[in-house]
């Protein structure tokens, strides 16, 4: 064995006892009431808000020991907590609380010509692994998903959000208790030992049923290229938003400004702005002039930069980037089926926005891509659970299987088929 197989075992015996724990909780959450999990939820919020001052002082510690690290600002923005954010995170855990019970749907029944009736419900899936980097409010996010739709989570954060999200955690079990469910449907990781994500990976034993990352590139990579368990996830947000030659000049400039800088470092951040042609002049130029204003760099070709002198030459690879900063791409596209050509290739299936008066080309653009999110007339920075009204999410799904867009309580759940006979054989 080497030494470091052997630095791994005590670890591996440690998370796998987290992930038994985690298998009962499961089990139990079975058959927990709606209103018994809604009872959790509302005491989590509670004590979130009693326990502000102590969040908000290991926040302080996160981000002195981050900037000391030298933390880009984009991460930065993403791990600092403030009264405003503690308040929305509460707030989140209550409003996920509120939704209806996404356990035990029926999905659908029939009864067949011998008499057995098939019906199919929504079930929990089981024990989810998350994974994650800065953002210490997934913590509560998580959290409150999961429970709400039955399952248990085993939750690892980042290490340079150990401190806030620990004390998160500690709120989140106080609802726990206070409803009387089993403490173990939320655990956290006890390390920031990166070899306990490994062993995540690998499904402690067999008791974790699904992953799912939560942070940058690097990290999702890791994950859907090692992961042994299944994985809910989107590699990048390299988000579109193409003005049509129809697009309404006061809506252009508003939606491409707040896509791109009301907050740059979340994944539904425009990251790639196309421009017809017929409109460069009068619709491309002043949104230029808004961005450049608000402090975006554009990195454009050569029709753009011709009109813009202030632009930066694009390179082949800005088309593919999500920057997560205030930097965006600027092209020049020769009508729709340019547009949509231009996403399909460069695009990573995340979210993608039409500016335009006209309903056919809209509707086009809708149906065309191949995207889980696509927008009319409306910020990419939409692409978010919460304003879905979802409650909360946990990500945006952009795979072809099972979840696709934010996923939220429904997303969390599979389904299981009841079929009722009456003595019937086959025969």
């Amino acid at each position: 064995m080497s030494l470091h197989e052997a630095a791994r075992e005590p670890l591996s015996a440690q998370l796998c006892v987290l992930g038994v724990a985690a298998r009962s909780a499961a089990r139990a959450l079975r058959e927990v009431t709606a209103e018994a999990k809604n009872a959790a939820l509302m005491a989590a919020a509670a004590a979130i808000r009693a326990h502000s001052a102590n969040i908000l002082a290991a926040n302080a510690e996160d981000m002195t020991l981050a900037k000391m690290e030298g933390l880009g600002a984009a991460l930065l923005d993403r791990l600092a907590l403030d009264e405003t954010r503690v308040e929305a995170m509460a707030k989140g855990v209550e409003e996920v609380a509120a939704l209806p019970d996404p356990v035990g749907r029926e999905l659908a029944r029939w009864t067949r010509p011998n008499g057995l009736e098939i019906a199919r419900f929504s079930t929990p899936i089981g024990v989810i692994g998350i994974i994650y980097e800065s953002r210490p409010n997934v913590t509560a996010d998580a959290a409150a998903l999961c429970l709400k739709s039955g399952n248990a989570v085993i939750l690892r954060g980042g290490s340079e959000s150990t401190r806030s999200s620990g004390a998160i955690f500690e709120a989140l079990r106080q609802g726990l208790v206070a409803a009387n469910l089993p403490v173990d449907a939320i655990q956290m990781i006890p390390t920031t030992d990166r070899a306990a994500v490994g062993l995540m990976l690998e499904g402690l034993g067999g008791t974790i049923d699904l992953i799912i990352p939560r942070g940058g590139k690097g990290l999702v990579g890791r994950v859907q290229q090692e992961a042994r368990v299944p994985v809910l996830a989107h590699l990048e947000g390299i988000c579109h938003v193409y003005i049509h030659e129809a697009a309404d000049l006061e809506k252009a400039r508003a939606i491409v400004l707040n896509a791109k800088m009301r907050r740059t470092g979340i994944c539904g951040a425009a990251e790639t702005l196309l421009i017809d042609r017929a409109v460069l002049k009068s619709h491309g130029l002043p949104v230029l002039e808004d961005l450049r204003a608000a402090g975006c760099e554009i990195r454009a070709d050569q029709e753009v930069c011709a009109m813009f002198p202030s632009a930066n030459q694009a390179s082949e690879e800005d088309w593919r980037t999500e920057y997560l900063d205030a930097i965006i791409s600027a092209k020049t596209v020769s009508g729709l089926d340019d547009a949509i050509r231009h996403i399909e290739t460069f695009g990573s299936h995340h979210t993608e926005a039409i500016v335009t008066e006209d309903t056919a080309a809209a509707e086009r653009f809708l149906w065309a891509l191949d995207s889980a999110i696509v927008m009319w007339n409306a910020s990419t920075q939409f692409a978010d659970g919460g304003e879905f009204g979802m409650g909360a999410e946990i990500g945006i799904g952009t795979g072809k299987l099972h979840a696709r867009g934010p996923v939220g309580v429904e997303q969390l759940t599979t389904f299981k088929y009841i079929v009722c006979g009456n003595g019937q054989t086959r025969p």
